[in-house]
């Protein structure tokens, strides 16, 4: 008996977008492959900006969230495996991201509400050793 093996490619991710409810990836070979944010909890609890901050690693075979320390390969995506974090680890990240949102909230901000930056005293610095 003969077996053969097919060999199956996996294209490279290269354009992600991510609304209030869905993870959607353009993949190098023409398809959009989407799914529920549901899947992969950390994206579901993060903010736009957060969920807007992300970078393709393995030349595109995976997608990393820096900020949320999230990563999802293609291969999963594409066989609809949901995220694998256990539930003690999420609920542990979530109450981590809980206390560090709520200590950021209680600061107290400047009048205006922007933040005043100085400037360092003296002008710019020489970095090189060359002058």
């Amino acid at each position: 008996m003969t077996i053969s093996t097919v060999e199956i490619s996996i294209p490279n991710a290269e354009r992600v977008i991510v609304t209030e409810d869905t993870l959607s990836v353009d993949l190098s070979d023409g398809r959009t492959i989407a799914g529920p944010l549901a899947r992969f909890p950390r994206l579901l609890h993060a903010t736009q900006r957060e969920r807007a901050r992300w970078r393709l690693i393995g030349k595109g075979h995976g997608i990393h969230w820096p900020e949320l320390d999230e990563d999802i390969s293609v291969e999963g995506l594409l066989a609809g495996k949901p995220s694998g974090e256990s539930q003690t680890s999420f609920k542990k990240w979530l109450d981590g991201r809980t206390a560090r949102l709520t200590h950021r909230s209680t600061r107290p901000r400047p009048a205006g509400g922007f933040e005043r930056t100085r400037k360092a005293p003296g002008g710019p610095r020489r970095v090189s050793g060359r002058r």
